[in-house]
C-alpha cells in the first residue's frame, strides 16, 4: 500500500511523516528537504505475527508494508507557482489513498500561511490545487484525444468523457463525486490517475490536549468530521508532536508513554486502520519455521487470488488451502493439534478468504 502525504506549509505534515517512517524502523535513505518528495517504508504493527513467529520459532518475521510518500506544503495559487508550485504532486499519482494532514491546533509559534487556523479553508484550498492539477493532466489528454479521433471514431466516447470530466472539475467538484455506470468510462477514469479521484483520509493535527477525547470538543475536529462523512473519508485525529516523542521510544515505554496520555493507539496504528478500512483491505497470514509473514489482500478475495500474492504459480496451480484462524491456532498450539479438534478447512477455489486466516496452500504446477 503507498500512500501520499499532503496538506499546506507549516500544519505539521512533514512533523508527522518523520514519526510515522521513524516508527516503521525499516526505512530506506532519503533526503529530508522541502523540495524532493520524502519516502519511508513503514512496517505494519500486527501483533498476531509476533504471537504465531514465537509459536513457530520463526526464523524471519515479516509485516506487511506502507510507503509513505511526502511532498513539499502546497499553498493557494500552486498551480500558477506560488510557493514552490505543484510540480511535486506527479510524485504522488501512483499512490492508492491520499493523507491530507489538516492543523487544527492554535499556537502561536507555528506560523499560518493564510495567517489563522481554519480547518476547512485549508481543505479547500488544496482541494482547488488538487483540481487545477487534475484539469492540466485532461488538457493534456484532451489535445492528444481530439487529434487522435480524426482517425479513430473510438475515440469520440473518452472524448466526450474528458469534457465532462473538465466541467465537473471546473464546477469545483472533485473527480470522485462524478457519477458514471459505464464500465469504459470507470476504466479510464482509473487510468487517468487524478488526485481528486483517490480515497483520502484527513490526519486531523491536535494540540495534546486535544488528543485525550479524540477531538471530540475541537471545533475544528468536529467540522472535517462532518466534511469527510459527505465524501466517505476517514478521518483519525493525531498530535504529529507528539508522534515524533513515541517514535523515539521502545515498545514498552511506547505502552507506558501512551497509558500516561490516555491513549489505547498511536496515531500510526490509527492511520493503518484508517486506511485498510477506506481501501477495503485485510490480511492473512502465512506461518512456518522458515517464515512468519503477513499478505495484504482486498476484501472479497478468493483462495486462489489470494495465493497469487505469494506466487503465480501458487494461484496457477491452486488445489486446495488448509485454513485456520489464527487465534484457533494460537490456543491449540500447533496446526495438528487444530486440525484434530476440526477446527481447519481444506477450502477450494470459491473459499473467500477472511482477515486472520492462516493458510497452507497446496498448489501444483
Amino acid at each position: 500500500m503507498k500512500l501520499g502525504i499532503v496538506g499546506l506549509p507549516n500544519v505539521g505534515k512533514s512533523t508527522l511523516f518523520n514519526s510515522l517512517t521513524k516508527a516503521g524502523a525499516e526505512s530506506a535513505n532519503y533526503p529530508f528537504c522541502t523540495i524532493d518528495p520524502n519516502v519511508g517504508i513503514v512496517m505494519v504493527p500486527d501483533e498476531r505475527l509476533k504471537l504465531l513467529g514465537d509459536m513457530y520459532q520463526s526464523k524471519k518475521v515479516t509485516p506487511a508494508v506502507i510507503e509513505f510518500v511526502d511532498i513539499a506544503g502546497l499553498v493557494k495559487g500552486a498551480s500558477k507557482g506560488e510557493g514552490l508550485g505543484n510540480q511535486f504532486l506527479s510524485n504522488i499519482r501512483e499512490v492508492d489513498a491520499i493523507v491530507h494532514v489538516v492543523r487544527c491546533f492554535e499556537d502561536t509559534n507555528v506560523i499560518h500561511v493564510d495567517g489563522c487556523i481554519n480547518p476547512m479553508r485549508d481543505i479547500e484550498t488544496i482541494n482547488f490545487e488538487l483540481i487545477f492539477s487534475d484539469l492540466e493532466i485532461l488538457e493534456r489528454r484532451y489535445a492528444k484525444v481530439v487529434k487522435a479521433a480524426r482517425m479513430d471514431k473510438t475515440l469520440a466516447k473518452e472524448q466526450a468523457l474528458i469534457e465532462q470530466l473538465k466541467d465537473h472539475l471546473e464546477a469545483g467538484k472533485l473527480a470522485k463525486s462524478f457519477v458514471t455506470e459505464d464500465e469504459d468510462e470507470l476504466a479510464l477514469l482509473k487510468e487517468y490517475n487524478l488526485l481528486t479521484y483517490k480515497p483520502v483520509i484527513y490526519a486531523a493535527n491536535v494540540a495534546e490536549d486535544d488528543l485525550a477525547d479524540d477531538g471530540a470538543t475541537n471545533e475544528g475536529v468536529q467540522a472535517v468530521r462532518e466534511f469527510a462523512k459527505t465524501e466517505n473519508s476517514e478521518v483519525f485525529v493525531i498530535c504529529a508532536q507528539i508522534e515524533q516523542e513515541i517514535s523515539e521510544l521502545d515498545d514498552d515505554e511506547k505502552a507506558m508513554f501512551l497509558e500516561d496520555l490516555g491513549l489505547s493507539e498511536s496515531g500510526l496504528e490509527k492511520l493503518i486502520k484508517a486506511s485498510y478500512s477506506l481501501l477495503g483491505l485485510i490480511s492473512y497470514l502465512t506461518a512456518g519455521e522458515d517464515e512468519t509473514r503477513a499478505w495484504t489482500i482486498k476484501v472479497g478475495t478468493k483462495a486462489p487470488q489470494a495465493a497469487g500474492k505469494i506466487h503465480s504459480d501458487f494461484e496457477r496451480g491452486f488445489i486446495k488451502a488448509e485454513v485456520v484462524n489464527y487465534k484457533d491456532l494460537l490456543e491449540n498450539g500447533s496446526l495438528a493439534a487444530a486440525r484434530e479438534k476440526g477446527l481447519v478447512g481444506m477450502e477450494g477455489k470459491e473459499y473467500v478468504v477472511k482477515d486472520g486466516d492462516v493458510i497452507l496452500f497446496r498448489f501444483n504446477v
